[in-house]
C-alpha cells in the first residue's frame, strides 16, 4: 500500500506531517481535500479505520462550524457527515494512512506510530524539534 496523507498546504500541522514523513522515507500520495475531498462512504470508512467519531474529526474552529450549529450535540453522526462533505474545510487533518494504520495526525508527531522507518527527531517549521521514541 501506498501511504497516503490528506493535506491541506495552508495548514502548518500538515506541513509538519508531511515533511515528517518525507524525511522518513515515505513518498505518499497528497490529497489535497480541500480540491479533491472524499466521497460520503469513503469519509465513513476513514472513520472507521481511525476508530474516531465524525464529531471527533469535525474541525470545530471554522466558523462554518457555529453558523451550522454542528456543536449541537443531539446532531446525529449523519448530519456530522453530511456537513464535512457539503464543506470540506470541517474535516480535521491532517489525515494519514499507512500500511500500519490511520490516523489524525493532531499533533504532527502522531505520524511516527504511522511510519515503517520514523526519523528519530524532526525540526518543525517553529523550530520546535520532536523526538520519535522507539519504545
Amino acid at each position: 500500500m501506498t501511504s497516503l496523507i490528506f493535506h491541506n498546504p495552508k495548514c502548518g500541522t500538515s506541513r509538519n506531517t508531511l515533511a515528517i514523513m518525507h524525511a522518513s522515507g515515505e513518498h505518499p500520495e497528497v490529497v489535497e481535500y480541500l480540491k479533491t475531498p472524499p466521497a460520503r462512504e469513503y469519509l465513513v470508512e476513514l472513520l472507521a479505520k481511525m476508530n474516531i467519531t465524525p464529531r471527533e474529526l469535525l474541525r470545530s474552529k471554522e466558523s462554518i462550524n457555529d453558523e451550522l450549529g454542528l456543536d449541537n450535540p443531539e446532531l446525529s453522526d449523519d448530519q456530522i457527515i453530511d456537513a464535512m462533505i457539503a464543506h470540506p474545510i470541517l474535516i480535521n487533518r491532517p489525515i494519514v494512512l499507512t500500511n500500519k494504520g490511520a490516523a489524525l495526525c493532531r499533533p504532527s508527531e502522531r505520524v511516527f506510530e504511522l511510519l515503517e522507518h520514523p526519523v528519530s527527531s524532526f525540526t518543525k517549521e517553529d523550530g520546535e524539534v520532536i523526538h520519535h521514541g522507539k519504545g
